[in-house]
């Protein structure tokens, strides 16, 4: 399984730039590839659900209701980085406010895309399409290329379909109410 280095050399070729050894090796390189990667996975993870990062949850009300509308808040999950889907509410109302659902229910049961930090889960496609988004972050500080930088976007919307693709071919046919 790829480490999070293999993600950012990836990367490192994707612009033309030699590889890291370590996140920490003090190059520029480096540097720029421990300040980006945090936000690009979590971008690239929110960017679609992916099937390794989709998980459910059931969630307790808070203690403190909203102040009006709705009877019962709920608190995100701590690793939540985009809701999906909520099931099991009576009036099948809800509204997302700060970090919270709000709603008229005792437990809400969720679906979610979870921010996944651990690579040995990371879905091939994933680590392609991370790649390709952390080269457009690394490529203007490493190349000053602004065409490269258009390339890797064209590159990066390629690899997110072709994973959109095959993430959709693995679970069957959603039914909507």
């Amino acid at each position: 399984m790829p480490s999070i280095v293999d993600v950012c050399n990836k990367a490192l070729d994707k612009v033309g730039h030699g590889a890291i050894t370590s996140l920490g090796d003090g190059t520029k390189a480096a540097n720029l590839c421990t300040r980006a990667w945090p936000l690009v996975r979590d971008q690239v993870l929110r960017d679609h659900p992916w099937n390794f990062a989709v998980t459910r949850a059931a969630l307790a009300a808070s203690e403190t209701a909203p102040e009006w509308g709705f009877t019962a808040k709920f608190p995100f999950p701590s690793d939540m980085l985009r809701l999906l889907e909520v099931r099991d509410l009576s009036t099948g109302e809800y509204q997302v406010e700060g970090h919270f659902i709000h709603a008229d229910a005792t437990v809400l049961y969720i679906r979610y895309i979870a921010r996944i930090e651990d690579p040995n889960t990371y879905d091939t496609a994933f680590v392609d399409t991370a790649a390709c988004r952390l080269a457009i972050e690394l490529c203007e500080p490493l190349t000053q290329s602004t065409t490269k930088k258009k390339m890797l976007f064209d590159e990066y919307d390629d690899s997110l379909i072709r994973a959109k693709r095959a993430d959709g071919q693995e679970n069957p046919p959603a039914d909507f109410e």
